[in-house]
Protein backbone atom coordinates (compact mmCIF):
# COMPACT_ATOMS: atom_id res chain seq x y z
CA UNK A 1 0.00 0.00 0.00
CA UNK A 2 1.30 3.46 -0.76
CA UNK A 3 0.40 7.00 0.81
CA UNK A 4 1.16 10.34 -0.67
CA UNK A 5 2.93 12.76 1.13
CA UNK A 6 1.43 16.11 2.54
CA UNK A 7 4.02 17.95 -0.58
CA UNK A 8 2.07 15.79 -2.83
CA UNK A 9 -1.19 17.17 -3.01
CA UNK A 10 0.59 21.05 -3.01
CA UNK A 11 2.19 19.20 -6.29
CA UNK A 12 -1.12 18.31 -8.01
CA UNK A 13 -2.68 21.56 -7.13
CA UNK A 14 0.00 23.44 -8.46
CA UNK A 15 0.19 21.26 -11.75
CA UNK A 16 -3.45 21.47 -12.01
CA UNK A 17 -3.77 25.14 -12.50
CA UNK A 18 -0.72 25.53 -14.36
CA UNK A 19 -2.08 23.29 -17.16
CA UNK A 20 -5.72 23.45 -16.87
CA UNK A 21 -6.18 21.92 -20.48
CA UNK A 22 -4.69 18.76 -19.36
CA UNK A 23 -5.42 18.50 -15.73
CA UNK A 24 -4.39 14.96 -15.43
CA UNK A 25 -0.77 15.67 -16.77
CA UNK A 26 1.31 15.65 -13.79
CA UNK A 27 4.85 15.56 -12.35
CA UNK A 28 5.09 12.53 -11.03
CA UNK A 29 8.65 12.30 -10.68
CA UNK A 30 7.91 14.74 -8.28
CA UNK A 31 5.38 12.57 -6.00
CA UNK A 32 6.69 10.82 -2.93
CA UNK A 33 5.83 7.75 -2.47
CA UNK A 34 5.76 5.67 1.15
CA UNK A 35 5.66 2.05 1.65
CA UNK A 36 4.02 1.12 4.55
CA UNK A 37 4.80 -2.17 6.01
CA UNK A 38 2.39 -4.07 8.32
CA UNK A 39 3.58 -4.31 11.81
CA UNK A 40 3.25 -7.89 13.55
CA UNK A 41 2.10 -8.60 16.72
CA UNK A 42 4.71 -10.64 18.59
CA UNK A 43 5.24 -14.52 18.60
CA UNK A 44 4.54 -14.42 22.42
CA UNK A 45 1.55 -12.07 22.23
CA UNK A 46 0.01 -14.48 19.82
CA UNK A 47 0.66 -16.84 21.81
CA UNK A 48 -0.75 -15.89 24.71
CA UNK A 49 -3.91 -14.76 22.92
CA UNK A 50 -4.44 -18.56 21.76
CA UNK A 51 -3.72 -19.48 25.04
CA UNK A 52 -6.37 -17.13 26.56
CA UNK A 53 -8.79 -18.59 23.75
CA UNK A 54 -8.54 -22.43 24.59
CA UNK A 55 -8.98 -21.61 28.18
CA UNK A 56 -12.39 -19.40 27.89
CA UNK A 57 -13.38 -22.13 25.56
CA UNK A 58 -13.55 -24.70 27.39
CA UNK A 59 -14.89 -24.35 31.46
CA UNK A 60 -14.15 -27.82 33.29
CA UNK A 61 -15.21 -28.49 37.41
CA UNK A 62 -12.25 -29.07 40.06
CA UNK A 63 -13.04 -32.88 40.72
CA UNK A 64 -11.54 -32.34 44.20
CA UNK A 65 -13.66 -29.42 44.83
CA UNK A 66 -15.89 -29.95 47.96
CA UNK A 67 -18.78 -29.42 45.29
CA UNK A 68 -17.94 -32.68 43.18
CA UNK A 69 -17.70 -34.52 46.81
CA UNK A 70 -20.72 -33.80 48.46
CA UNK A 71 -23.44 -35.71 48.43
CA UNK A 72 -27.19 -35.22 49.12
CA UNK A 73 -29.10 -38.32 50.87
CA UNK A 74 -33.09 -38.39 51.28
CA UNK A 75 -35.63 -39.95 52.76
CA UNK A 76 -33.57 -42.38 55.40
CA UNK A 77 -35.07 -43.55 58.03
CA UNK A 78 -35.46 -41.05 60.91
CA UNK A 79 -33.09 -43.62 63.63
CA UNK A 80 -30.18 -43.16 61.33
CA UNK A 81 -26.99 -41.37 63.03
CA UNK A 82 -24.31 -39.68 61.47
CA UNK A 83 -22.26 -43.29 62.38
CA UNK A 84 -24.75 -45.57 60.71
CA UNK A 85 -24.93 -43.52 57.34
CA UNK A 86 -21.17 -43.20 57.48
CA UNK A 87 -21.24 -47.06 57.60
CA UNK A 88 -23.61 -47.50 54.76
CA UNK A 89 -21.97 -44.90 52.38
CA UNK A 90 -18.53 -46.63 53.20
CA UNK A 91 -18.78 -49.89 51.96
CA UNK A 92 -18.80 -48.06 48.72
CA UNK A 93 -15.93 -45.37 49.08
CA UNK A 94 -13.98 -43.39 51.60
CA UNK A 95 -15.79 -41.11 53.76
CA UNK A 96 -14.37 -37.72 54.67
CA UNK A 97 -17.79 -36.55 56.68
CA UNK A 98 -21.34 -37.76 57.19
CA UNK A 99 -24.48 -35.29 58.94
CA UNK A 100 -27.54 -36.20 59.19
CA UNK A 101 -29.89 -32.56 59.87
CA UNK A 102 -32.11 -32.34 61.93
CA UNK A 103 -34.95 -29.93 63.06
CA UNK A 104 -33.69 -27.59 65.56
CA UNK A 105 -36.85 -26.79 67.26
CA UNK A 106 -38.00 -30.59 67.41
CA UNK A 107 -34.68 -31.79 67.29
CA UNK A 108 -36.36 -35.01 64.98
CA UNK A 109 -34.33 -35.83 61.82
CA UNK A 110 -35.18 -34.30 59.04
CA UNK A 111 -34.94 -37.37 57.09
CA UNK A 112 -31.66 -36.52 54.82
CA UNK A 113 -28.26 -35.75 55.56
CA UNK A 114 -24.97 -34.37 53.70
CA UNK A 115 -22.22 -36.94 52.85
CA UNK A 116 -18.65 -35.71 51.87
CA UNK A 117 -16.67 -38.35 49.97
CA UNK A 118 -12.61 -38.25 50.23
CA UNK A 119 -12.87 -38.08 46.22
CA UNK A 120 -15.06 -37.35 43.24
CA UNK A 121 -14.87 -40.94 42.05
CA UNK A 122 -16.00 -42.18 45.53
CA UNK A 123 -19.10 -39.85 45.13
CA UNK A 124 -20.03 -41.36 41.92
CA UNK A 125 -19.06 -44.82 43.09
CA UNK A 126 -22.07 -44.31 46.04
CA UNK A 127 -24.48 -42.41 43.99
CA UNK A 128 -24.22 -45.60 41.42
CA UNK A 129 -24.88 -48.09 44.84
CA UNK A 130 -27.15 -46.73 46.93
CA UNK A 131 -29.00 -43.98 44.73
CA UNK A 132 -32.59 -46.15 44.47
CA UNK A 133 -31.79 -48.82 47.45
CA UNK A 134 -33.39 -49.72 50.55
CA UNK A 135 -32.80 -48.39 53.95
CA UNK A 136 -34.55 -49.29 57.11
CA UNK A 137 -37.61 -49.90 54.41
CA UNK A 138 -37.34 -46.42 52.94
CA UNK A 139 -36.03 -46.26 49.54
CA UNK A 140 -32.93 -43.29 49.95
CA UNK A 141 -32.29 -41.02 47.16
CA UNK A 142 -28.42 -40.38 46.50
CA UNK A 143 -27.17 -37.25 44.23
CA UNK A 144 -24.71 -34.43 43.95
CA UNK A 145 -25.86 -31.65 45.93
CA UNK A 146 -28.11 -28.44 44.67
CA UNK A 147 -26.61 -25.71 42.84
CA UNK A 148 -26.63 -22.82 44.96
CA UNK A 149 -30.06 -20.91 45.47
CA UNK A 150 -30.06 -17.32 43.41
CA UNK A 151 -29.57 -14.25 45.86
CA UNK A 152 -33.00 -13.33 45.24
CA UNK A 153 -34.65 -16.91 46.31
CA UNK A 154 -32.02 -17.23 49.56
CA UNK A 155 -33.27 -13.72 50.84
CA UNK A 156 -36.83 -14.96 50.53
CA UNK A 157 -36.44 -18.36 52.37
CA UNK A 158 -34.50 -16.42 54.42
CA UNK A 159 -36.77 -13.43 55.55
CA UNK A 160 -39.56 -16.36 55.85
CA UNK A 161 -37.61 -18.01 58.27
CA UNK A 162 -36.91 -14.98 60.78
CA UNK A 163 -40.79 -14.33 60.13
CA UNK A 164 -41.46 -17.75 61.93
CA UNK A 165 -42.22 -17.34 65.78
CA UNK A 166 -42.09 -20.08 67.86
CA UNK A 167 -43.78 -21.51 70.77
CA UNK A 168 -44.05 -24.51 72.97
CA UNK A 169 -47.47 -24.71 71.50
CA UNK A 170 -46.37 -25.75 68.89
CA UNK A 171 -47.34 -29.31 66.07
CA UNK A 172 -45.31 -30.97 63.61
CA UNK A 173 -47.48 -31.84 60.36
CA UNK A 174 -45.93 -34.31 58.25
CA UNK A 175 -46.40 -35.69 54.72
CA UNK A 176 -46.71 -32.54 52.87
CA UNK A 177 -47.73 -32.10 49.42
CA UNK A 178 -44.89 -30.16 47.52
CA UNK A 179 -46.90 -27.82 46.78
CA UNK A 180 -48.05 -26.42 50.15
CA UNK A 181 -46.56 -22.98 51.38
CA UNK A 182 -46.04 -21.36 55.00
CA UNK A 183 -49.11 -19.47 54.19
CA UNK A 184 -51.33 -22.09 52.99
CA UNK A 185 -50.29 -24.22 55.88
CA UNK A 186 -51.39 -21.23 58.13
CA UNK A 187 -54.54 -20.72 56.50
CA UNK A 188 -55.12 -24.10 56.54
CA UNK A 189 -54.92 -24.73 60.49
CA UNK A 190 -56.29 -21.29 61.33
CA UNK A 191 -59.88 -22.40 61.21
CA UNK A 192 -58.86 -25.12 64.13
CA UNK A 193 -57.58 -22.47 66.66
CA UNK A 194 -55.19 -19.08 66.78
CA UNK A 195 -52.51 -19.63 64.58
CA UNK A 196 -49.55 -18.15 65.51
CA UNK A 197 -47.10 -18.94 62.86
CA UNK A 198 -46.45 -21.68 60.15
CA UNK A 199 -43.28 -22.52 58.11
CA UNK A 200 -42.83 -25.43 55.95
CA UNK A 201 -38.94 -26.75 55.89
CA UNK A 202 -36.80 -26.91 52.78
CA UNK A 203 -34.00 -28.66 51.70
CA UNK A 204 -31.16 -26.54 52.74
CA UNK A 205 -29.48 -24.55 49.97
CA UNK A 206 -32.71 -25.03 47.92
CA UNK A 207 -36.39 -23.88 47.77
CA UNK A 208 -37.37 -27.47 47.52
CA UNK A 209 -39.76 -28.05 50.08
CA UNK A 210 -38.69 -31.37 52.73
CA UNK A 211 -42.15 -32.47 53.47
CA UNK A 212 -43.15 -31.03 56.46
CA UNK A 213 -43.64 -28.14 58.62
CA UNK A 214 -44.39 -26.49 62.06
CA UNK A 215 -47.44 -24.92 63.06
CA UNK A 216 -47.18 -22.78 66.71
CA UNK A 217 -50.43 -21.58 68.49
CA UNK A 218 -51.18 -19.63 71.82
CA UNK A 219 -52.69 -22.32 73.93
CA UNK A 220 -51.96 -26.16 74.24
CA UNK A 221 -55.73 -26.47 73.62
CA UNK A 222 -55.43 -25.20 70.25
CA UNK A 223 -53.11 -27.58 69.79
CA UNK A 224 -55.24 -30.72 70.85
CA UNK A 225 -58.08 -29.21 68.32
CA UNK A 226 -55.90 -28.67 65.68
CA UNK A 227 -54.58 -32.71 66.03
CA UNK A 228 -57.80 -34.16 66.68
CA UNK A 229 -59.54 -31.96 63.76
CA UNK A 230 -56.89 -32.27 61.33
CA UNK A 231 -54.39 -35.77 61.40
CA UNK A 232 -55.23 -37.84 58.17
CA UNK A 233 -56.71 -34.83 56.82
CA UNK A 234 -56.17 -34.67 52.98
CA UNK A 235 -54.37 -31.54 52.03
CA UNK A 236 -53.22 -30.32 48.76
CA UNK A 237 -53.42 -34.34 47.47
CA UNK A 238 -51.92 -35.99 50.60
CA UNK A 239 -53.34 -37.07 53.98
CA UNK A 240 -51.09 -35.26 56.00
CA UNK A 241 -50.02 -36.39 59.79
CA UNK A 242 -50.32 -33.99 62.59
CA UNK A 243 -48.86 -34.42 66.00
CA UNK A 244 -47.13 -32.58 68.79
CA UNK A 245 -44.14 -31.31 68.00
Amino acid sequence: MATFSSSSSSLISLNFLQNPTNPLKTHLSNLHFHTLTPKLAPLKFVKRLNAVAEDTSVITADPSSVGARKLYVGNIPRTVTNDELQKIVEEHGAVEKAEVMYDKYSGRSRRFAFVIMKTAEDANAVIEKLNGTEVGGREIKVNITEKPLATLETSLLQTEESQFVDSPYKVYVGNLAKTVTSDTLKTFFSDKGKVLSAKVSRVPGTSKSSGYGFVTFSSEEDVEAAISSLNNVVLEGQKIRVNKA
